[in-house]
């Protein structure tokens, strides 16, 4: 493990130290001089390659967000809540049948309640069953209905998304039945759920709940206090 470390660190501090200086008025004696203080330094004090390696990994990730911000935050038809003109966008990535996306429910109601400059994008991820897709595509038809919330809510309180759960939710939600049908199998709610997936891939979701919001990616039922503070992490990243 040390020979490991040592190894690691020695390859980080020549690496650093030829990027950084390569110029040609930089003398091969003088580079030397400076890639073994750098590489001292890092044996010396090995806690900084995890956080190197740590502010990679974020910035690697803030790169694949903005690449596909737009499908990110823009939601499909009303399946969103809060300020629609909010100066801040969540994402949520979920499934009707994830037990952590339930648990999440009163943290979205919460932070909707309490913070009136926030908008909420639901994107349907359904990779756990195939009732879970199911129930994706007629969410999607809801949606379509602007009745996304109404069928998102009655369906998580019917219990998991049985087709008996979805029929009732889709009832609860005052869903056009006929409507229902032409939609879950058509081209648009299909390229939703294909996209949705192609971005949880890019990003690395680890499962569901997985979160959006500004720069960062957050995985699993994170809680109110972490998806508040990314939020606001977010603001201040953007100047808002």
């Amino acid at each position: 493990m040390i020979a490991v470390a040592a190894f690691l660190a020695g390859a980080a501090g020549t690496a650093l130290a030829t990027g950084a200086l390569s110029g040609p008025q930089v003398s091969d004696a003088e580079r030397a001089k400076i890639e073994a203080v750098v590489r001292d330094y890092i044996l010396a004090h090995p806690e900084i390659i995890p956080q190197a390696i740590e502010k990679l990994q974020s910035r690697e990730v803030a790169k694949s967000v903005d690449a596909s911000r737009k499908a990110i935050e823009t939601p499909f038809a009303s399946a969103w809540a809060g300020n629609p003109n909010g100066n801040a966008t969540l994402a949520v990535f979920f499934d009707y049948a994830c037990g952590y996306c339930r648990r999440s429910l009163p943290d979205i109601e919460r932070l909707l309640k309490e913070d009136k400059n926030l908008k909420i994008v639901f994107r349907e991820l359904p990779i756990l069953s195939e009732d879970s897709e199911k129930a994706a595509r007629v969410s999607l038809a809801a949606a379509e209905q602007g009745k996304f919330k109404h069928f998102h809510d009655a369906l998580y309180a019917s219990g998991r998304p049985s087709a008996a759960a979805v029929e009732k939710a889709s009832r609860d939600a005052g869903l056009d039945a006929q409507a229902v049908r032409a939609s879950i199998g058509s081209e648009a709610v299909q390229r939703e759920i294909d996209s949705n997936v192609a971005i949880a891939r890019s990003l690395g979701f680890s499962g569901t709940p997985s979160w959006v919001v500004g720069d960062q990616v957050l995985n699993g039922a994170v809680g109110y206090e972490a998806l508040k503070e990314a939020i606001a992490e977010a603001r201040k990243s953007s100047g808002d």
